[in-house]
């Protein structure tokens, strides 16, 4: 019985591969023509070629790995393609796990190291002629197994659809990616307009690949970007908080800040942000911002870390404040008037990119501590030293002071204070003493003298 249906699958997902379209006259570059060595490859990832290939399976890197390879990169993972299904490659390791529902992968785990092998992916009917769009014009698909001639055209980017093939050590070019990897150009596979309604996010990552690899984004993508930048409204707002990640947390921040903006895709990820610049464009609230995303990269350049909530609190610093003030005209007072003015300002950027709650907390405590580092007096100072997030709030003044959103003098009172020992840190907050406040001398006035009576009177 289960013969029979097998069958039955195989003649319905060949009625459906005849009709999608169909990658021919693949190019193959021989070992001799490419860069990639398998001295480069993951050992990992080798096993799980070499073991696949052992079992009668095709096996193929592909992907950024590929990609990263030709340039000389060290890849950040390593992804396997091939023309077996997901059981059949869990069959084959027993150290594999199946996830995802609409499309499953197999994960091959080695320690902390996963290699991710998926199916060849097919393309449905909706690819062709009955294209199937949802209510915001996005292009639906639904993700169905093929061959590596369909699976091409399920990838977005040409230098992304190359494939390593470990029986020969060939990499197999159905697209024109080696070109376009040869010229730097960041191009996408088939129509721009369609490809991008198909998926907006495709924007995103166009510009953070032009971005990361160096490559110029090919003519015919432009357009398109600045025409459908509005589609991203469309995508779920927890994808694109991911996808900010990715942009901003990769080590290229400011020109991926200034590409966003070119394209029209910025305000959508940051609408409130968008909104703040465009009114003060030469002011400090975009020197703050700048500031933020230059020391961001440089610390990632010197294998620092770097936190979202900190980037995060930096983009949105001047909507808050912005807002702050209105109240403050308002007679509301400061403290109350920046966290009303920081719930407002997140509740309404939430709609846009999701931040988790972990996330938005922290950006919180970050603004709330900027008026109280204004007392300097008293015991608050020393209170405020034990804050959790004194650090972060205390690098977010320093910022502030950098870009003229605060006094310098200010800042380096908190620097000396928080270096200095218990006894140096009580003199600095203690009153200054002045005229009216020294303790004068006591004096005394003698009693005048009272006549007593003579014993004689």
């Amino acid at each position: 019985m289960r013969a029979i249906l097998n069958f039955f699958k195989k003649i319905i997902k060949g009625a459906k591969s005849e009709a999608a379209p169909v990658a021919t006259n693949g190019k193959i570059y021989s070992r001799s023509e490419h860069t990639i060595s398998r001295s480069q490859i993951s050992e990992n990832a080798l096993k799980v070629l070499y073991r696949l290939q052992k079992d009668g399976f095709d096996a193929y890197l592909v992907g950024g790995c590929v990609r990263d390879l030709l340039l000389g990169r060290e890849p950040k993972d390593f992804d396997v393609v091939t023309n077996a299904d997901p059981e059949q490659v869990k069959k084959v390791f027993r150290n594999c796990r199946l996830i995802g529902r609409r499309f499953r992968l197999a994960h091959v785990h080695f320690g902390r190291e996963i290699i991710e092998v998926a199916t060849f992916r097919g393309a449905s009917d909706a690819d062709n002629n009955k294209q199937v769009l949802d209510k915001e014009g996005r292009l639906l698909r639904d993700n169905i197994y093929g061959t590596i001639e369909e699976d091409v055209w399920r990838r977005d980017f040409t230098v992304n659809a190359l494939y390593y093939n470990i029986k020969d050590f060939s990499v197999v070019d159905y697209v024109g990616g080696m070109d376009d990897h040869k010229m730097a150009s960041l191009k996408l596979i088939g129509d721009p307009s369609t490809r991008f309604r198909e998926d907006p996010v495709r924007m995103l990552r166009a510009v953070r690949f032009a971005v990361k690899l160096g490559f110029n984004i090919h003519p015919d993508c432009e357009k398109p970007m600045h025409d459908l930048a509005g589609l991203l409204a469309s995508i779920p707002s927890a994808r694109l908080y991911d996808e900010a990640l990715k942009l901003f947390l990769s080590g290229y921040a400011l020109q991926t800040f200034e590409m966003l903006r070119h394209y029209g895709l910025f305000k959508v990820l940051f609408p409130a942000t968008e909104a703040s610049l465009s009114v003060e464009e030469d002011g400090f609230p975009r020197l703050l911002l700048i500031k933020a995303l230059e020391n961001s990269d440089n610390r990632i350049a010197l294998g620092k870390t770097v936190t979202a909530y900190f980037l995060f609190a930096a983009f949105l610093w001047e909507p808050v404040q912005i807002l702050a003030k209105k109240k403050m005209a308002r007679s509301e007072p400061e403290f109350i008037a920046y966290q009303e003015a920081a719930n407002e300002v997140l509740s309404r950027q939430v709609k846009s990119t999701a931040m988790p709650k972990h996330i938005t907390m922290a950006m919180r405590e970050v603004w709330s501590l900027q008026p109280k580092f204004n007392v300097r007096l008293g015991s608050k100072p020393s209170r405020l030293l034990t804050h959790p997030r004194f650090r972060a709030g205390y690098d977010f003044l320093l910022l502030r002071a950098e870009t003229g959103g605060v006094d310098p003098e200010i800042a380096e009172w908190w620097t000396r204070y928080h270096l200095a020992d218990e006894n140096e840190q009580r003199k600095m907050t203690q009153p200054p003493r002045n005229a009216s406040a020294t303790k004068r001398k006591r004096t005394y006035r003698r009693k005048p003298k009272v006549d007593t009576p003579s014993p004689d009177a």
